[in-house]
């Protein structure tokens, strides 16, 4: 398939911006079985996470929208454009994994910082901390270019969960009505919102369920409902955060993990990350098995630490020497 640059550069003469300039705009259309992918002869390769990352850039790509004035900036100023689409208008809505079949959001295109993304997460929900140098303690200073002034990103993420007791009222309620339909945590909080300027929480609801199945084994399921995610930083990263919750919050409960659903609201990539879009396209993943590990002595969610949790059956060697890193410029 061919990325229509044209269409794209003919938008930015409208906006008096400077065209934009591709190695290549061809690739292959991702052909999947709803599954997985399938190469061109007939085999199945990757994760799940592989193909729903292939079937969104190409509908990013084919029919994505050009924002006018975008609110970040890149590092050298200029205006931080986004192709983008709503919920509605992608072909998949909805990112469903079941867990207990082995299905998963992990992706080979490329390396995904795990260690990074299960500090940040338990940074937010369980030291409920909106401190940049707690963050620092897990290797993770990704947040440090939204510190409004006194090494914090505002009244947000770790800040809400801390303020409502989020998580220990989420464990309470689990235990003490399996089958209720209110299990939700929410860190769009416009109180909060009001007291300082920091980012505003993209990943910010999550609603789970817990389902008597016909195996007679008890599943935790959990969905995640997101406002806008830059897709090709951060796409993967945070499906597997919001997992690794899933999976601490299931133990802390004894039961199964189930299934895991990622919705959005917007979905974009930005316009100096369509090179890399395409690079990904045009990768092919590494046929493996991913499986969330947390060391099995830890049954409490506030014991559990960074080191206790792995992500096993993943070939890292062999994905950064095939589908080595690619740079994504940050929009600020």
């Amino acid at each position: 398939m061919n990325f229509d640059i044209e269409r794209l550069n003919y938008r930015k003469k409208q906006l008096n911006e400077k065209p934009l300039e591709l190695k290549t705009t061809y690739y292959d259309y991702p052909e999947n079985d709803g599954e997985k992918l399938i190469d061109k002869n007939g085999n199945r390769i990757g994760t799940k996470g592989d193909m729903y990352t292939k079937i969104m850039l190409n509908d990013i790509l084919q029919r994505g929208c050009l924002d006018n004035n975008p609110r970040p900036h890149y590092e050298d100023g200029e205006p931080a454009h986004t192709l983008s689409l709503n919920h509605g208008q992608t072909t998949s809505k909805v990112f469903t994994y079941d867990i207990s079949k082995n299905e998963s959001p992990f992706i080979t295109l490329r390396p995904i910082a795990i260690k990074s993304a299960i500090g940040e997460l338990l940074w937010i929900y369980q030291d409920a901390s909106n401190n940049l140098d707690k963050l620092a303690e897990y290797g993770v200073t990704w947040w440090d270019e939204w510190d409004i002034g006194n090494r914090t990103i505002g009244s947000v993420y770790g800040e809400t969960v801390r303020r409502y007791d989020l998580v220990k009222k989420l464990l309470s309620e689990l235990k003490k009505n399996p089958d209720g339909r209110r299990h939700i945590m929410c860190l769009w909080q416009e109180t909060e919102f009001k007291e300082s300027h920091g980012l505003k929480p993209c990943a910010y609801l999550t609603t789970f369920n817990i389902r008597h199945d016909w195996d007679d084994k008890d599943y935790l399921d959990m969905s995640l409902k997101q406002r806008s995610s830059d897709f090709c930083t951060a796409g993967c990263i945070n499906q597997i955060q919001y997992l690794v919750l899933q999976c601490m919050i299931a133990r802390d409960l004894g039961i199964e993990v189930g299934q895991f659903t990622w919705q959005y609201d917007n979905i974009q990539i930005y316009d100096r990350h369509i090179d890399g879009a395409i690079e990904l396209l045009n990768r092919t993943p590494i046929n493996c098995d991913p499986k969330i590990y947390i060391n099995e002595s830890k049954k409490d969610f506030y014991d559990i630490r960074q080191e206790d949790i792995t992500l096993e059956g993943v070939p890292r060697k062999l994905i950064k020497e095939k589908n080595p890193q690619i740079k994504f410029p940050i929009g600020i």
